[in-house]
């Protein structure tokens, strides 16, 4: 059986997408990590529209640190989960206390409240450093089984499989196409096949044309 060469056969899709802001609408690092933790099961829509009024009255984290529950509660409390995610923020605010003292390594991100390797890696990108990782969303899940990149619906150990077949240097970039190839052609039903650029190495599509 041919192996593909997973950094060729997606090299179109990278192309297309790289460099694309993440559909969270944010405007610097203290905004990025507190709409990451919020957007978890939830929409990227839904937290950009509650982000304003949010960060109006918590422009930053020295100003987060000092919140308390009931504060936070009037702007979130239509986010999903927005109990567990107000007791996060407020940790995260009171161990990081100021902007310039957020982490930006793998290690340290995953040590604070409600972030976990995704939201790690989608933050790592977000400021523009190198990847340790690649960011497996609920898209990702989706569709990177569905092109035969990966398999099974682990996001630890898509992210494993992904890591193993594209190059270091594309990690930043390549979970973050991927998705947004799931939100804009590879859709849950009725995918739009021949408007995928990498149709030819698909194996969902090979089974269904």
């Amino acid at each position: 059986m041919k192996t593909t060469n997973w950094s060729l056969a997606l090299k179109p899709l990278l192309e297309k997408y790289k460099g694309k802001p993440h559909p969270l609408e944010f405007k610097n690092l203290y905004q990025l990590v507190v709409m990451v933790i919020l957007s978890a099961q939830d929409s990227d829509k839904h937290i950009n529209e509650i982000a304003p009024p949010l960060f109006k009255a918590f422009p930053n984290m020295k100003v987060l640190a000092t919140a308390d529950e009931n504060s936070l509660f009037s702007f979130i409390s239509k986010v999903r989960n927005f109990g567990n995610k107000t007791k996060w923020l407020l940790e995260l605010a009171k161990a990081v206390k100021e902007d310039k003292n957020i982490p930006l390594t793998m290690e340290e991100l995953i040590k604070l409240p409600g972030i976990g390797r995704k939201s790690a890696n989608v933050i790592i990108r977000g400021a523009g450093i190198k990847a340790e990782g690649v960011i497996v969303d609920l898209h990702v899940v989706r569709v990177a089984p569905r092109i035969g990149i990966a398999s099974g619906t682990d996001p630890k150990k898509i992210e494993k499989q992904i890591m193993e077949v594209i190059p270091e240097k594309d990690w930043g970039e390549i979970g973050m196409a991927i998705s947004f190839l799931g939100r804009e052609t590879c859709r849950p039903t009725n995918p739009k096949h021949h408007e995928c650029v990498i149709n030819k190495c698909c194996v969902y599509f090979k089974e269904n044309r």
